[in-house]
């Protein structure tokens, strides 16, 4: 079978092209509907596996980051690839992982921000006049990090929210804009709500939320993360390169999916920063972030 996934400016229509694809090939997974975006795009997970340890991986909450949407695609194509042919991923026995391990993937968690990045902005759209301003009348959204009504979804969780809403004047945040707005109260966006409503459905044991850039692992969240967390991340980092890292930054340290998680679950949750040197990461870099990623993820399924 030849591959469909290719690295390429990876748009919210070429991802429900090629799930319907990878649907035809491979009967055996399934494709749910989660929640809808801002402008009524679906929110889709696709389950892979039948065993009892359940991962949640997600990827595209930040709309610039939409590397990671290819990049779990692509994992998802080469891992029903390996169980129907049999051969091992990454000396992985991927038929062994099926049936230990359920891996539930969101690949598109921001899928109108994601095509605001890719495709730009259209003059029809509802939202035109208030993007424009809070781009500062700069028709380049390359850099936009937000849903389409500007609030960063990975700051609109309940974990350290109102401390993170306190800083955002200091941060230069006054209202919605192409990052950092928190929102007006935790899962205010129909797209975290989704995804919240959906965590606490699943239960998993453990979640891998995919960012970029700067080939870190983040784990831990105001020291409650429980002590198997930082065995797991250094497992995950010793196989991937990625060093394990603490939030530097103000704003880096609240309101996270990751950080909700752990908060609420009391179980392993990392962020996972892929690729490097800027973002949008580079198209040149996906080769290099999908051999170690793919290890992250299948290190994560045995570990």
């Amino acid at each position: 079978m030849a591959y469909i996934i290719s690295p390429e400016k990876y748009t919210y229509e070429q991802m429900l092209e090629d799930l319907l694809i990878l649907k035809k090939q491979y009967p055996f997974i399934e494709i749910s509907q989660i929640g809808k975006s801002v402008c009524g795009k679906t929110i889709h997970a696709i389950k892979l596996g039948i065993g009892p340890k359940k991962i949640l991986c997600n990827g595209s909450h930040h709309a610039r980051e939409w590397m990671t949407t290819p990049l779990l695609m692509k994992f998802i194509e080469s891992y029903c690839l390996s169980i129907v042919t049999g051969r091992p991923l990454y000396r992985y026995d991927i038929s062994s992982i099926y049936n230990r391990c359920t891996l539930w993937i969101i690949p598109m968690v921001n899928p109108d921000g994601v095509n605001l990045v890719i495709i730009g902005l259209f003059k029809d759209s509802p939202f035109y006049s208030e993007l424009l301003q809070m781009n500062k009348e700069n028709i380049d959204f390359s850099s936009w990090k937000a849903n389409i009504k500007g609030v960063d979804l990975n700051r609109n969780y309940n974990a350290g929210w109102q401390e993170y809403k306190s800083l955002e004047p200091s941060l230069g945040i006054l209202g919605p804009s192409p990052s950092g707005f928190s929102g007006p109260y935790p899962e205010s966006e129909p797209e975290t709500q989704g995804l919240a409503a959906f965590t606490r459905w699943l239960n998993p044991d453990m979640v891998l939320a995919f960012h970029s850039q700067g080939e870190e692992i983040f784990w831990d969240y105001k020291g409650i993360a429980p002590v198997k967390s930082e065995m797991i991340a250094k497992a995950l980092s010793d196989v991937s390169g990625y060093k394990l890292s603490e939030p530097y930054e103000p704003g880096a340290l609240y309101a996270g999916y990751k950080d909700w998680f752990i908060k609420e679950f009391r179980r392993p949750g990392f962020t996972i920063e892929v690729g490097r040197d800027t973002t949008p990461v580079p198209l040149s870099q996906f080769d290099e972030i999908i051999d170690k990623n793919f290890k992250i993820i299948l290190r994560a399924a045995v570990k």
